[in-house]
């Protein structure tokens, strides 16, 4: 099996999460938080297709989907269009709102399929790359993947989390 299979099965489950974690939720529960400072399931869900959009498309030199496709404008949020959701506060957070799942699905179902053509086009060599020459060692294109492949997993079993916390409440 080549890295890049094993990377689109990584992305593929969580488009399945997404979509699991949002199911049938109004909006009303989609905004909610359990607490006073956490994240929505609304967020949680924005935030980790924002980030996978916006450091997949700089990886692969594509634009956004959230621009390319005008999912800023469908989403209507009082927020910098390059706003990925990185050190909100609780007013930021509460300031993402969505009037049903099917918006969220839809952004994210756009952003996988960008990442899937992406990641289908990558030969072993090009996952050698360097994309970000800030840290040391610098990262990789392959590192990056797997970074936001990480950070996506942890964010949608936080909003799967908050979906089961929703629930109690």
């Amino acid at each position: 099996m080549h890295a890049k299979d094993i990377l689109i099965e990584g992305y593929g489950r969580i488009r399945e999460e997404v979509h699991a974690a949002v199911q049938d939720l109004d909006a009303e529960r989609l905004a909610a938080r359990p607490a006073p400072g956490t994240n929505s399931v609304a967020w949680l869900v924005w935030h980790l297709t924002r980030v996978q959009d916006d450091h997949v498309a700089d990886a692969a030199g594509l634009e956004q989907v959230w621009t390319a496709r005008d999912w800023h404008g469908r989403f209507g949020l009082d927020l910098p269009v390059t706003d990925t959701g990185f050190g909100h506060d609780a007013s930021r957070v509460a300031a993402v709102r969505v009037d049903s799942p099917d918006l969220l699905t839809g952004y994210y179902d756009a952003v996988h399929e960008q990442t899937l053509g992406f990641l289908r086009g990558l030969t072993a060599a090009e996952l050698e790359r360097i994309v970000d020459e800030r840290w040391d060692p610098p990262v990789t294109l392959g590192v990056r993947l797997v970074s936001v492949l990480s950070d996506d997993l942890q964010h949608v079993g936080q909003a799967a989390y908050v979906r089961g916390l929703l629930g109690h409440l």
